[in-house]
């Protein structure tokens, strides 16, 4: 009784654009290099060009859509984001939340420049008093 949603899951065919390239080799080129950026939310290391899941196909027919309609791949990434989160782009975005992850490699560098300096100064000035 539980198996059979699962089951139906499966059992539909792929988006049309999953798997088949748009006819403009322009417009192909822009999906591709969009759809190498973007994580497949099911396999999460791997792009949704390179994924086999049904998720990262539903996801290249949207991109390959959008495309073909004349939509700017940075206007479908936001709106991929928007919908996914953050995550799902390899590109991450500085906001208000995630700047502190982008400062705390910065701030480790100073304290740990601090911290090596002061270690070599007192080591210096136990040198000079023996």
């Amino acid at each position: 009784m539980f198996a059979v949603p699962a089951a139906a899951q499966d059992s539909l065919p792929p988006a049309p654009y999953a798997y088949r390239q748009l006819e403009d080799p322009a417009k192909e080129k822009a999906a591709q290099d969009l759809m190498l950026t973007l994580r497949c939310l099911t396999c999460q290391s791997q792009s949704i060009a390179d994924s086999d899941a049904a998720m990262a196909g539903d996801m290249r027919h949207q991109v390959r859509e959008r495309i073909a309609k004349g939509e700017d791949p940075e206007a479908i990434r936001a709106w991929l984001i928007e919908r996914y989160g953050d995550w799902v782009s390899y590109e991450p975005r500085v906001t208000t939340i995630t700047w502190p992850l982008f400062a705390a490699p910065i701030v480790l560098l100073l304290l740990a420049g601090v911290i090596v300096r002061k270690r070599f100064t007192r080591a210096k000035a136990q040198g000079d008093k023996i």
